[in-house]
């Protein structure tokens, strides 16, 4: 469990916080914000990819680092409502900050980011997860939506 934590949280300030934080505050150009209202949204989605963190050390015994995969499959938690929550928050995140800074640049770069994590979960992640947990993971992808998220839950 140590290990996953660590793991983790190296990897959450490499990659989100990079991704969802660095790159959209220097692209706006370091500026000060401008709408603080859109604070909440960028908030909103950095909770979310925290929570999505936590969840693969608690629940998938892992990190969501692709080089220290969990050991089984993270379906809980937000999880249960959008299969790629982490990715979901950094988007929101970006999106956020593009309003928060009124930046052109970081609205498109938030249209990119979501492009290039779309085509790494099509590519990638969802190739490795389905050859990891066959069945459990193709009835799980049939359940729940990939981008946006499902507001009520199935009921069984």
């Amino acid at each position: 469990m140590v290990k996953s934590v660590l793991g983790s949280t190296l990897f959450f300030f490499a990659a989100p916080c990079v991704v969802g934080g660095l790159i959209p505050w220097w692209l706006s150009g370091w500026s000060s914000p401008h709408f603080w209202p859109a604070f909440l949204i960028v908030a909103a989605g950095a909770f979310v990819v925290l929570r999505a963190f936590i969840r693969f050390v608690r629940e998938g015994r892992g990190t969501p680092a692709p080089i220290a995969p969990t050991e089984e499959l993270v379906i809980g938690g937000d999880y249960r409502f959008v299969r790629n929550p982490m990715y979901v928050g950094v988007v929101t995140a970006i999106l956020g900050q593009a309003l928060l800074f009124l930046s052109l640049a970081v609205l498109v770069y938030g249209v990119i980011a979501w492009a290039v994590m779309a085509a790494f979960v099509k590519g990638y992640e969802e190739p490795v997860l389905l050859e990891t947990y066959g069945t459990q993971y193709e009835d799980y992808r049939r359940k729940v939506p990939a981008w946006i998220p499902r507001v009520r839950l199935r009921r069984p």
